[in-house]
């Protein structure tokens, strides 16, 4: 597996909208191929920085992704929504794959 890590910058006046954007991508990103791992946004801190982690079999996977996701058209009116109200100022990916035994896992106490 790999992992599409989208990190944006968005407008921290807009925190609301890029939300809205990110919860649309939860019903168009699996349709198409992915995996979503989820959005994060800002909590504390840096309030101008977002994630979306997305998950694909391979590289091959996330190019048959891409080409669905062009094509759908909510995956275009989300796009296009996104560009109209200028909700992300920057966008940058970075691919990455897990390091067997260290994914998924959670503290035995439950905390």
């Amino acid at each position: 597996m790999i992992t599409c890590i989208i990190r944006y910058q968005i407008d921290p006046f807009q925190r609301a909208e890029f939300e809205q954007y990110a919860q649309n991508w939860g019903r168009i990103i699996p349709r198409c191929g992915g995996s979503l791992i989820g959005y994060f946004l800002p909590h504390e801190g840096t309030n101008d920085v977002a994630w979306g982690l997305i998950a694909f079999a391979s590289l091959a996977s996330y190019e048959r992704y891409r080409a669905r996701i062009t094509s759908d058209a909510e995956g275009r009116d989300n796009f296009a929504m996104a560009q109209a109200k200028r909700l992300i100022l920057r966008e940058e990916r970075t691919f990455v794959e897990t390091v067997d035994g260290t994914c998924g896992l959670g503290a035995p106490d439950g905390c």
